[in-house]
């Protein structure tokens, strides 16, 4: 027969082993039981400090992108890539093998600890990533590498499901369909039965939510809009038609049109960059079609970002 204080242990550790569900940040397929310090973050599918900044992250990518990864996750790839690997740990999640390394990497001199953890389930390869200020205790380190070993993998969210996680709702589709979400603050549409989208052969519009901080004048944001689009990988010799910075409905906004090629096709496009800021971030939205589509698609970019909204 158990003693009174075992008994009330024993209820205390069952307690404690229900309360530690993996938690989900909205849209991902990514949970885990983080620290008690860390709450989940806005715009970005993970869990953060404020006190400390320490962080992780949850990256969802394909499934094929699991052999390259875990190519560099050997011990000499680490090494080269600067980090110094103090553990090495196998795992599973779910039914599938899993890998978490526990070290330090080296940024300009400084050795910041991380914890990497890398999976799959043969629909998606997740990437998790714990990163602790420079100088963390082991306490805190030790703790980090406890929460990447309860990460869990749910099924895939339906399309409805991850539209409705989302920091932004789309008022006026103007014709375009959610292919996905993507990080929990961003959303890819399309017009056409494809999902995955090549040689610009459909229409397609991003829109993303970000809440760093916005430049805070007109010349910085027109800066910061010219150098977002010039850094799009998915185009080439962007030349701008024109850009401008404008106020409307108590918020600032910058604007570009562009004509560009699509960068494995040379397809002529034409690209809508539009940006709202707010205080606490802004939202991007780039929608680009194949040039002879123009007169055509340019109304429904103009409805599709007067009507995206934050929640």
């Amino acid at each position: 027969m158990l003693r009174p204080t075992t008994f009330v242990l024993a209820l205390l550790a069952a307690g404690a082993a229900l309360a530690a569900e993996p938690v989900f940040p909205p849209g991902s397929r990514i949970g885990l039981v983080p620290p008690k310090s860390m709450k989940l973050t806005r715009g970005v599918a993970g869990f953060q400090d404020p006190a400390t900044g320490a962080a992780i992250v949850a990256i969802e990518m394909p499934a094929e992108a699991y052999s390259t990864l875990v190519a560099g996750f050997g011990d000499e790839a680490l090494k080269n890539q600067g980090f110094t690997l103090k553990s090495r740990d196998k795992l599973t999640v779910g039914k599938s093998e899993a890998t978490l390394v526990a070290g330090e990497q080296n940024d300009n001199g400084r050795a910041i600890p991380k914890a990497i953890l890398l999976t799959g389930d043969g629909t998606m390869t997740a990437l998790v990533i714990a990163q602790l200020p420079v100088g963390a205790a082991q306490a805190a380190r030790d703790e980090a590498k406890a929460a990447l070993k309860t990460v869990a993998l749910r099924p895939p969210l339906s399309v409805e499901q991850q539209v409705a996680s989302l920091p932004f709702r789309i008022g006026d589709p103007a014709g375009f369909r959610p292919v996905r979400a993507m990080a929990g603050n961003a959303l890819l549409m399309t017009d056409g039965p494809k999902d995955v989208v090549k040689d610009a052969e459909q229409p397609i519009m991003i829109v993303a939510q970000s809440f760093a901080p916005a430049p805070p004048t007109a010349e910085q944001r027109d800066v910061f809009a010219r150098q977002a689009l010039v850094a799009n990988t998915m185009l080439k010799e962007t030349v701008l038609e024109r850009a401008q910075g404008f106020r409307l409905g108590g918020s600032e906004w910058h604007e570009i049109v562009a004509k560009a090629k699509d960068g494995p096709s040379e397809q002529p496009v034409i690209v809508m960059q539009t940006i709202r800021f707010a205080p606490d971030g802004y939202i991007r939205m780039v929608g680009i079609a194949r040039a002879d589509k123009r007169d055509e698609v340019m109304p429904r970019f103009r409805r599709l970002v007067d009507g995206v909204a934050l929640k």
